[in-house]
């Protein structure tokens, strides 16, 4: 007979599961707001990158919201965001990471192409600053992870088409874990280097800004598979 392996669970996973069922036996009402990153650290002994997965676990299952400038609020919620387990909205099975990765490529590919065509010289400057974030916190993945996010949204931006950047929008707490991920594994691993990462960005600005429709939809499609690549190896080496 075949048993499943037991795993021990991650710190952020325990935090999650904490602060889900305070959720869940009303300590945390729709509305509240939760204590800054720090405090929570404090409360719970762990360290603030711990605190900070905790919280993109929930908010990737719908259960709470960051607000800019004002805080962390618990969401309204139903039984079905409920019965949704962490790991899930973590992205830890190799099944997540390519219905994830197929979603980004349809959308992606076909967003960047139509950037080429409708970009201004202000959608340019735009992505130059976030390429120039994202080589200077090479070595610090949550600011790389942001400066990454922020610009494949600046490219939907430039696309000019709502309805697309709404879509980008709905995928991009999974986009974010998965970027942070794919950082934190290249910063370790020799062979995929964030050096890389960076060329890559590099290539798809080039082509969106010589206006090479084709050109930047390969550069993005390339990048995307390596992405993929990355995650589902070191999953692989996880689960062997």
């Amino acid at each position: 007979m075949n048993y499943k392996k037991i795993t021990r669970k991650k710190i952020y996973e325990e935090v999650a599961d904490i602060l889900l069922e305070m959720i869940k036996d009303g300590q945390l009402k729709p509305g509240d707001q939760l204590d800054s990153v720090q405090e929570l650290a404090i409360n719970f002994q762990v360290g603030r990158s711990a605190i900070r997965e905790a919280l993109t676990s929930l908010r990737a299952m719908g259960l709470i919201e960051m607000r800019q400038g004002e805080g962390t609020f618990v969401k309204t919620f139903t039984a079905d965001n409920l019965a949704y387990p962490i790991q899930s909205a973590m992205l830890m099975t190799n099944k997540n990471i390519q219905e994830l990765l197929e979603v980004r490529q349809i959308l992606e590919t076909g967003i960047v192409a139509s950037a080429t065509q409708k970009r201004t010289a202000e959608d340019l400057e735009v992505m130059r600053v976030h390429l120039k974030e994202m080589i200077n916190h090479t070595k610090n993945t949550d600011l790389g992870e942001r400066a990454d996010l922020a610009f494949h949204l600046a490219i939907a931006k430039s696309a000019d088409n709502v309805l697309l950047s709404t879509l980008m929008q709905h995928v991009s707490d999974l986009m974010s874990e998965s970027m942070r991920e794919t950082r934190r594994i290249c910063l370790y691993d020799e062979k995929q280097t964030l050096d890389l990462l960076n060329e890559q960005h590099h290539l798809i600005y080039k082509q969106i800004e010589a206006q090479d429709a084709e050109g930047a939809a390969k550069a993005m499609k390339s990048h995307l598979q390596f992405v993929e690549s990355v995650l589902a190896q070191y999953i692989q080496e996880e689960n062997d």
